[in-house]
């Protein structure tokens, strides 16, 4: 009796729950890789000497890389597969953690997070494609809600990790990406066996390079409300990632880089929790549930540091991490309905590059600003640019995003 290695292969593959499970934890580890830095940023300032203004823009050069897999490599794994796209951000994953543990100066950094956000662009849109292929039902929205709330779990976890081994264990900037480096190696094992779901992937070649975004005219205006939504939404949530731990060393006196992972942390979890709780809340309630809980937020953060509060900030960030998750799940779902069915990529690819933005021009502008004056004043402009944004899109939202 002889079996062929087809038959072979189809054995050894992961399919059903286990599948789903890898490319989930692919998208956490992912993730995770992007925020194993926000408690480390402090300890890189004092070995590299460089300013805040450094800082935030190493945060923020990550968004190049999410920029271009996006507009660039949107369509990878439609033409080459799901699993070889996969395979792809994972190497880029792992070239990008080598960079981190053996850097020497800023530029290593910079060209680490550049590559970061490659890897995750490309490995987040493989993996919720492969994912709304792998579950085995007409409503695709499970699938969205496991992408999403891996996302931010693995956004949790790596602030977390990070800052437990950077406050308890010695080679801070080293040995956290050891540890990552290890991690990646054993989901990409299991991302190789798993499952192909493109019936024939065809070569690297047929990709098109060419970026497609755009936003028909007629739509305009009913795109503002998600768009600003998305846009406030990671603005929150680059806030913590980039700033919080500076925030809570200098304005709280706080200087545990375990508790400024766990406070990350926190977010994250509220966040993915919260998309799961409200999977049933439509989708434009949703969006301006969240507009209207950003202006408490940043109310609550600014608090935090002018009262030097850490009871305050905790309770700042649960509610960011609410907002976040009502504001990103509800403005992209009210971006789907909105679309017209021939344009559809194209207008959900104008969100994402809104929700990058968001994720790193707020940041850059703090930067800025607190270099002039004071991380407090900067922080207040911050909540003032979430709090003016949030009211117009309130209204843009009552009137058109139906």
């Amino acid at each position: 009796m002889t079996i062929d290695a087809e038959t072979m292969t189809r054995d050894n593959e992961l399919g059903g729950g286990a599948a789903i499970a890898a490319v989930a934890a692919m998208i956490a580890v992912l993730f995770a890789g992007s925020t194993a830095l926000t408690p480390l940023y402090v300890i890189y300032k004092q070995a590299f000497g460089f300013s805040q203004i450094t800082l935030t823009l190493v945060y923020a050069v990550y968004v190049v890389g999410n920029l271009g897999a996006l507009l660039m490599f949107g369509r990878l794994s439609d033409v080459i597969g799901r699993r070889p796209a996969a395979l792809a951000s994972m190497a880029i994953a792992v070239v990008s953690a080598s960079l981190f543990l053996f850097a020497e100066n800023v530029a290593w950094l910079d060209v680490a997070r550049i590559l970061s956000g490659l890897g995750v662009g490309i490995g987040a849109g493989t993996g919720t494609a492969w994912l709304a292929e792998m579950v085995e039902s007409e409503d695709k929205s499970r699938a969205a809600i496991i992408a999403t709330s891996t996302n931010f779990v693995g956004l949790g976890l790596g602030a977390l990790v990070s800052g437990l081994l950077a406050e308890y264990a010695p080679w801070p900037l080293r040995l956290t990406f050891a540890v990552y480096l290890a991690v990646l190696v054993v989901v990409s094992a299991l991302i190789w066996r798993t499952r192909e779901t493109v019936a024939r992937p065809g070569r690297l070649a047929d990709v098109s390079m060419r970026p497609r975004l755009s936003i028909p005219g007629d739509f305009r205006a009913a795109f503002v409300a998600p768009a600003v939504t998305g846009f406030g939404a990671m603005a929150l949530v680059g806030f913590y990632a980039a700033l919080a731990p500076s925030i809570l060393a200098q304005q709280l006196h706080v200087t545990s880089h375990a508790e400024a992972g766990a406070l990350f942390f926190e977010l994250s979890i509220v966040t993915a929790a919260t998309i799961v709780a409200t999977a049933r809340l439509p989708s434009r309630a949703s969006m301006l549930a969240a507009l209207v809980l950003m202006v408490p937020t940043v109310v609550l953060v600014v608090a935090a540091q002018i009262l030097a509060s850490m009871a305050v900030m905790i309770a700042g960030t649960a509610l960011c991490g609410v907002a976040a998750a009502l504001g990103y799940r509800g403005g992209l779902q009210v971006v789907n309905q909105i679309a017209p069915a021939d344009r559809r990529a194209e207008v959900v690819s104008a969100f994402f590059v809104c929700c990058f933005c968001g994720n790193a021009l707020p940041v850059i502008g703090i930067g800025l600003l607190s270099s002039w004056t004071s991380s407090t004043t900067a922080s207040l402009a911050f909540a003032g640019m979430i709090t003016l944004f949030s009211l117009v899109a309130l209204g843009f939202g009552a009137k058109y995003a139906r």
